[in-house]
Order: structure tokens, then C-alpha cells, then sequence
């Protein structure tokens, strides 16, 4: 089976807001699957739906006890603040110092129907709040101030360019030495 690309900045997708999933079904799970395998081939440990081009609500993770998934999640409660060197599989090669709430408590299904309860904190409440802003459009671009952000946009054109990383469907996934 060959792996997903994951898609990266400047593919327009990923500043969709992804829409409910409506049916869980075997072609859920098999994208999940590919999803998976594309994620630890990265290597990471969160992967969201409009990362491999499909615009839907639900992505793939493993905080260190097997794969899963959270379909149609939401973030019902959070609090405190903590601050942590973030990257993103989308913004290949990068990461900056990113504030979000410390913990949270999030809500979604699993592939087989049940809802899912998980209260989080630190990194494993940060691995879903990152997921989470994937699905609403948001990178971690959004969180730097304008020169920050001006210079990574910079930064990751001039890679793209360099690696003819665009096609029809837009930038693919840029390979590191």
C-alpha cells in the first residue's frame, strides 16, 4: 500500500475548516490505516485528516500506547498555561515556543461508534489541541507574531522551491537531508 503524502504550508486544505464526519465505516478505517502508517513514517505522533488532503473531522495518534482515533472531537473544557517547542509534520523542519492551555478535556468517537472521554495534560493535552487546530484550519503560523511569521513563510517557500514540491494538487510533503 503506498504511503499518504502529508500535505504542507501552502496547500490549501489545510486552512479549510473540516467538516463532521457523518458515517463510520470500513473506508474510515481503512483511511485511518494509511493515515497511521503515514504518521509514523514522518515520524509523529498526531496526524489530522486535512494533513492527507481529506477535509473531515477526526485524526490519527499514539502517545505511546497503541494507535487510535478521534473522530468528530471537541475540546470541552481547558486550563492553565504551559508553554513548549512546537513542530508540525505540516511545517516541515521548524518549531517555535507556542503557549496553550495545559490541560483539557476533549470528547470524540472511536471507529467503533463509542465516544471517547480523555482528560490531558501537558504534552498529550498540547498532541490534541494541535490535531484539533489542524481541523479548524489553523497551523502553527498562526500563532507567531507577524516577523516570526514572515520569516518561516519565507523559509519554507525558498524549501518548496528548491524541491519542485508543487503539482496540481498543490505542495507535497518536503523531504530533509
Amino acid at each position: 500500500m503506498e504511503s499518504l503524502p502529508i500535505r504542507v504550508f501552502g496547500d490549501p486544505v489545510l486552512k479549510r475548516i473540516a467538516e463532521e464526519v457523518q458515517d463510520i465505516d470500513g473506508t474510515l478505517a481503512d483511511l485511518c490505516g494509511r493515515m497511521l502508517e503515514a504518521m509514523y513514517e514522518a515520524p509523529g505522533i498526531g496526524l489530522a485528516a486535512p494533513q492527507v488532503g481529506v477535509s473531515k473531522r477526526f485524526f490519527v495518534y499514539d502517545y505511546g500506547d497503541g494507535p487510535k482515533v478521534l473522530i468528530n472531537p471537541e475540546i470541552v473544557e481547558s486550563d492553565g498555561e504551559w508553554e513548549y517547542d512546537e513542530g508540525c509534520l505540516s511545517v516541515p523542519g521548524m518549531s517555535w515556543n507556542i503557549v496553550r492551555p495545559k490541560m483539557i478535556h476533549i470528547i470524540g468517537y472511536g471507529l467503533d461508534g463509542e465516544e471517547i472521554s480523555i482528560e490531558a495534560d501537558e504534552l498529550e493535552s498540547r498532541l490534541y489541541q494541535h490535531e484539533m487546530d489542524h481541523l479548524d484550519g489553523k497551523l502553527l503560523l498562526d500563532y507567531l507574531d507577524e516577523e516570526q511569521r514572515k520569516e518561516a513563510k519565507k523559509i519554507l517557500r525558498q524549501m518548496i522551491m528548491r524541491q519542485g514540491n508543487t503539482g496540481p494538487e498543490g505542495p507535497r510533503k518536503i523531504q530533509f537531508p
